[in-house]
């Protein structure tokens, strides 16, 4: 199997949708009429992201907002105090049914997991909801002709449309900001100041408090809260290693709970809810992909429409393969279906690539936007790709997308830890510890410490570079043999550059 792909070349100067107006994103393109796994993972270790049959790659020098590729290390992934409550309060909502007000405080941006774009507050009513939901019923009802629910096609800034198969998600979720949903004054001193009942021009002299009034000397003192909340904190601690002292010898039981034994706690016979994760192929579509198709679909239109107020566009295809040593779901395009009470209420889009699951997109029921459900798809996407690991040892990494640390919405990604950025001149890995100073000081930064180090896959010799010409594969010293005075020399050299020499001599360029 090859990968073909046609140069759509340099796109400049469209809405950029991170940094709020600005019509300086530039990006370089090519459309993949069929690519392979590991030829797309190649890709995105250097930069390349697809959307739809789209692969598209930030011109990092020139982008109003550098993107910069971030992976977290799946294996060595400990959730934090925010993860914790997320999955506690899945649970909360699963046991009893109750669910925070507000929107959802992820950080997000589809959701990785990309989550693309940034979601809106939801602020449509109840009966515009229902009146979507109605609208989509009827279409279907009626017969009339539906798009698939694959993304295609073009790249999107964020506030497009949003395909759902190959937009660039990353998991989806939003940060909440009191100051744009609640109206919140800054205290002052009128505002903190109490009037007294009377106000006398001369305090008198101070007199002993009367019997019965006043402080009690026999009676400790006050103390603050935090201060008995902390208490109480630590006694309730020593209490449970005392406990655990006396009943389990073994250390290990004093190990923090890890993140699939958060998932996998176990629900009260009585939770009002169930929730179950089902992982079907989308392409080639399985039968339990068609299956559940008409549903899943139209979730996502009413998705597109409450949430970003825009249809989706054309489907599109993508490939899948298997290989004796990966994962047994095979490789290729997932969708992880979350089914409430027997309801699809999210859907999670992922690749499954030989050194990874790469976040695509996240789509879920605008009912459940304060479940933080982008988040909450994100870590179980973690803990599968942790899964999928023990039977291929090398699929050990989970890539988020893009992480964009000019656009404060975008910074979540570097919460799931370790994680590590990619630098856009050496495409080394780098630790995101390492890597946020330097962006502090400018929005795009060589992320490699070392000045000496260079691109190891760099183009070294186009000659060797694979075309497809006339139904004929040939290198490209052939084909500019065959084609005596052609002028497309530096178009081949610059896409040659940006794919490196190894995917250059693998990838057959298509040229009519």
């Amino acid at each position: 199997m090859y990968t073909i792909v046609e140069i759509k070349g340099d796109k400049e100067g469209y809405r950029c949708g991170y940094c709020g107006g600005s019509w300086g994103k530039v990006s370089y393109g090519m459309w993949s009429h069929a690519m392979t796994v590991q030829d797309y993972q190649d890709l995105i270790d250097r930069g390349w992201r697809r959307s739809g049959k789209y692969v598209y790659k930030p011109v990092m020098n020139k982008t109003c907002c550098p993107q910069y590729t971030i992976r977290c290390h799946a294996l060595n992934f400990q959730p934090s105090k925010t993860h914790k409550k997320i999955l506690k309060k899945i649970k909360k909502f699963l046991i009893k049914g109750e669910t925070p007000v507000g929107q959802c405080d992820d950080g997000c941006d589809g959701v990785l997991k990309e989550f693309r774009g940034f979601f809106e507050p939801l602020t449509s009513s109840l009966q515009r909801t229902v009146a979507i939901a109605a609208g989509i019923s009827q279409a279907l009802l009626k017969g009339e002709p539906m798009d698939s629910a694959f993304g295609e096609g073009r790249e999107v800034p964020p506030v497009s449309p949003v395909k759902m198969q190959q937009c660039q998600v990353e998991h989806p979720v939003i940060s909440s900001n009191p100051e744009e949903t609640e109206d919140v004054r800054p205290a002052t001193s009128e505002t903190l100041r109490e009037e007294p009942a009377s106000s006398p021009a001369v305090k008198g002299p101070r007199h002993a408090p009367k019997p019965g009034e006043g402080a009690d000397p026999k009676k400790p003192q006050c103390r603050k809260a935090k201060d008995l909340r902390k208490e109480r904190r630590q006694q309730k601690e020593q209490r449970r290693q005392d406990g655990e002292a006396l009943t389990s010898p073994n250390p290990a039981s004093n190990q923090p709970k890890n993140l699939e034994e958060f998932i996998a706690d176990s629900l009260p016979d009585d939770a009002l809810h169930r929730l179950e994760v089902r992982l079907v192929r989308s392409a080639p579509p399985s039968p339990q992909f068609r299956a559940s198709f008409n549903a899943s679909y139209q979730l996502y239109k009413l998705y597109q429409m409450a949430i970003h107020h825009d249809p989706p566009d054309k489907p599109s295809e993508s490939q899948a393969e298997t290989s004796p040593d990966g994962p047994e779901v095979g490789y290729g395009s997932f969708h992880q279906q979350y089914w409430l009470d027997g309801r699809i209420v999210a859907v999670g889009v992922i690749d499954i690539l030989p050194n990874c699951v790469s976040s695509v997109y996240l789509y879920y029921h605008p009912d459940f936007a304060s479940l933080s459900l982008g988040s909450y798809s994100a870590l179980r996407e973690i803990a599968f790709t942790r899964q999928l690991q023990k039977q291929s040892p090398k699929l050990c990494y989970y890539y988020l997308g893009f992480y964009i640390h000019s656009c404060p919405k975008m910074r979540y990604k570097g919460q799931y830890r370790p994680s590590d950025l990619l630098c856009p001149e050496t495409y080394m890995w780098m630790p995101i510890e390492k890597c946020i100073p330097r962006l502090e000081t400018s929005t795009y930064a060589r992320l490699s410490e070392d000045p000496q180090a260079g691109d190891a896959n760099a183009l070294k010799d186009l000659s060797r570079a694979l075309v497809l010409h006339r139904r004929t594969v040939m290198p490209y010293a052939a084909y500019a043999r065959k084609r005596k005075g052609s002028s497309d020399e530096k178009e081949v050299e610059h896409y040659a550059s940006l794919v490196g020499q190894t995917c250059a001599e693998r990838i057959l360029l298509y040229r009519a």
